[in-house]
Parts: C-alpha cells; sequence; structure tokens
C-alpha cells in the first residue's frame, strides 16, 4: 500500500502542495511535534500527536545535522529579535538520564542554529545545580525568578520560553506573570488538551488529501470517537463504557466488509489526556471491559503526575506490519514546524503487530528523512510517513486555532 500512496502522491504531487500551503496560510504552527505511525500494509495513520516531544537524541544523526537549519529558521522567521534570550523549561525527571539526553539534543540544535539558550523548571529555582544525560552530558539547571513580568534565568532576562514540558500538571500559577511567548503554548499542554480534537481534524484533513490524490479515505484515516466522562470506580459508567465498545467494533466489522477484509478488528481505549503511554487498554469487545480487573483498571486509571484519567477515546486498533531485526516496529517522525526534521523506529521484541510499543523495553533503531526528495520516486516510506506527519502538523495547528490558542508574538510567513 505505500508503494500505491506514494505514486498516487507524485502523480499528483504539484495539487498536494498547492493545497498543503493554502491550508496553511494564516496558521501558527509549534516550534516542534511528533508523530507516531502505525503502517498495517493496508493503511498508514498517526496514532499519536505529541506537541512536547522527547527522544530528539533518537533521530539518526544526518536529520540532526539538516535539523539545526530548520529550528534557526523556524526562530527567525516566526520570532525575530525575539531569540537573543531562550530558555528550554523541561521536564522535572531529573534521575532519568535518557531524557536529559534528549535536552542535550535540544540545547545542541538551538546553539548550532546560532542562539543563546539556558535550561530551567517551571518552577522558581533558587539555586542551580547539574544534572546527567545517559552518554555523561552535563547540563545546568539554572535559578530563575519572575519579577515585574521579567523572566529572568541566572539573573538575566529571557525573551523567549521554549517549553520540553508538557503541562501535564497546570503550571498556570507559574506562569501567569510571565510576559514572554512560550512555545508550544501553555494552552496546548494535557493539562487542557484532548485527543479526540486533533483526530477529528486530522481525518477530515485525510479525508481532502485522500480526494486530491485519488485514494480511498480508509487508507489514511483513523477511526476514533470520544468518551468524554469516564469514572473508572463506577460501574453504570463502565457499563456505558462496554456498550460503546461494542457499537465502535460493529462499526469497523461493517468498515472490513466493505473491502472484503478477513482479519478481525480490535480497538484500543485511551487516555484522552494521556502521555508516555499511560492509560492504554486493548479490547475487542464490550465484554472486555466488564472483565477488567483490578490490576486492568488500575492501568486504565495511571496518568503522568497522578492526575488520573477522566476522559477517554476509542480507535481503530491498526497492527503494525514493519519488522526490524525480528522486533516489531512503528516510525515516529518529528517535525520542526511545519517540515520534517528527523525520525526513527521504535522497536520491541516482547511486543506483537497489535501491541502498544510504547512501553518500557523499546529500542530506537534508524529511520532517516532528511535526505526525502518527496516528488523523487523510491521513497515510498519516508514520504508516505512524511505526508502523514505533515497532515498531523496541520491538525494540531487547526486544532489550536479553533481552541482560540494564540502563540504570543509569533508571526506568519
Amino acid at each position: 500500500m505505500k508503494s500505491q500512496i506514494h505514486r498516487n502522491i507524485v502523480e499528483n504531487f504539484e495539487i498536494v502542495k498547492r493545497w498543503f500551503k493554502d491550508q496553511e496560510g494564516g496558521l501558527q504552527f509549534p516550534l516542534y511535534m511528533s508523530f507516531d505511525i502505525r503502517d498495517s500494509g493496508k493503511k498508514v495513520v498517526p496514532v499519536d500527536a505529541n506537541l512536547f516531544p522527547a527522544g530528539f537524541n533518537n533521530i539518526c544523526a544526518t536529520d540532526k545535522e539538516s535539523a539545526i537549519e530548520l529550528v534557526g529558521e523556524y526562530l527567525d522567521t516566526h520570532f525575530p529579535g525575539q531569540c537573543k534570550g531562550i530558555v528550554l523549561v523541561t521536564e522535572e525527571h531529573t534521575k532519568n538520564a535518557y531524557y536529559w539526553e534528549n535536552v542535550y539534543t535540544l540545547l545542541t540544535l538551538i546553539k548550532e542554529a546560532g542562539k543563546d539558550v539556558r535550561v530551567t523548571f517551571p518552577r522558581p529555582v533558587s539555586d542551580s545545580f547539574e544534572v546527567e544525560s545517559a552518554n555523561g552530558q552535563r547540563i545546568k539547571i539554572c535559578t530563575n525568578e519572575i519579577v515585574e513580568g521579567q523572566f529572568l534565568v541566572d539573573g538575566r532576562e529571557a525573551s523567549l520560553i521554549i517549553s520540553n514540558n508538557d503541562f501535564s500538571d497546570d503550571k498556570s500559577e507559574w506562569l501567569k506573570d510571565v510576559r514572554i511567548p512560550v512555545v508550544p503554548p501553555h494552552e496546548m499542554g494535557w493539562h487542557v488538551r484532548r485527543k479526540d480534537k486533533f483526530f477529528s481534524f486530522y481525518n477530515s484533513l485525510a479525508g481532502e488529501f485522500s480526494e486530491l490524490i485519488k485514494l480511498d479515505p480508509w487508507v489514511l484515516s483513523v477511526k476514533t470517537e470520544s468518551f468524554p466522562s469516564f469514572d473508572i470506580g463506577d460501574e453504570e459508567n463502565r457499563e456505558k463504557l462496554a456498550v460503546k465498545v461494542d457499537e465502535f467494533y460493529k462499526s469497523l466489522v461493517v468498515e472490513h466488509q466493505k473491502r472484503d477484509l478477513h482479519e478481525d478488528p480490535f480497538i484500543y481505549v485511551k487516555n484522552s489526556a494521556g502521555t508516555y503511554g499511560l492509560g492504554v487498554s486493548m479490547v475487542r469487545s464490550g465484554d472486555d471491559v466488564r472483565s477488567w480487573t483490578y490490576k486492568s483498571r488500575k492501568k486504565m486509571k495511571a496518568a503522568k503526575g497522578g492526575g488520573g484519567v477522566s476522559s477517554l477515546i476509542l480507535q481503530e486498533g491498526i497492527p503494525t506490519s514493519i519488522v526490524s531485526e525480528g522486533s516489531s516496529a512503528e516510525p515516529a517522525l518529528y517535525l520542526v514546524g511545519d517540515r520534517l526534521a528527523g525520525g526513527f523506529l521504535r522497536t520491541h521484541m516482547q511486543k506483537g503487530p497489535q501491541d502498544s510499543l510504547n512501553s518500557p523495553g523499546a529500542v530506537f533503531r534508524r529511520l532517516c528523512v532528511s535526505d526525502l526528495k518527496i516528488n523523487v520516486e523510491g521513497h515510498p516510506m519516508e514520504n508516505v510517513y512524511g505526508w502523514v506527519a505533515k497532515l498531523g502538523a496541520l491538525a494540531v495547528a487547526k486544532e489550536a486555532k479553533e481552541a482560540g490558542v494564540e502563540l504570543k508574538n509569533y508571526r506568519c510567513q
């Protein structure tokens, strides 16, 4: 199927380019995004979209080189004159050495783009200290304070905050007196953002895109429905979820029958505000929900920061057809603004093609996109995955616009 999608894109490339340019007009794109993509051999779709991605250390070396230029161009284009005092605000995983390898990579990209950048936490820090990355890089966590709207980091005024903290915890009290831009914006953090909005925009765009390239929209779409009021401890609420699962399953069976597919559908029930692969369960029927054990229920209420799970999405399960060195695999693609910046394959030896691979034990392998020539034959994998990710970027930007989120001082091209 990748080759077919690739050929259709190549044959309609000028039309696709014009359509994308028209779509992005007037939209604001955050500095970076990542998309987990599933390729079943029959469908190619994103199954997660992250506006505050870690994992930059896993993209291939060639991609990192080209990403330096993309980061510089993004900052100079969209925040001209505001890049003399950049601050990278991070998560507070002080003992997670692999997370700090990601931070070190981000710092390197920004510094090599010619920008001054320092690191701090999204709370007052009165004494600086250092953390160490997995490869032994030392990173200074600087002091910070907010004085009359000025964000002072190591005593110097900052002009732009780049956040690698996903705001699962609402930091609005800390940020309320900060007057400088925050990118990606705090208002798109997981304390308010919901996945169903993203997938609604993505599927709509995938439908338009599919029409342009003369393709069945089903191939690039992932059926997703919302279950907005979830209470894992309420038996009546779980029964409503079970009924919804059965209805959703029947709709997937109908789609399979239309296309003469003989594989049994499956469903992922996911935390609509979740990250880190938490709050995710695979089911095939409402009875699977009814029979959740204590352990299963505990899993379904797990959330980063311990905030619990209050809303869900039901999503069509997409098995992966990709195998890398004997392991099930899925691509993760990273964008800077609306441009492809890099990627890698997430692989897992202990997981099967229907399982979530975003779990402990995952191994990251090479997948480069920096040499991609989207309109040249011979690059079906990168081309198809790349356009799915670019559709995802459009969906994120449209999601933000509908929510009334604006990037302060952002200058459109």
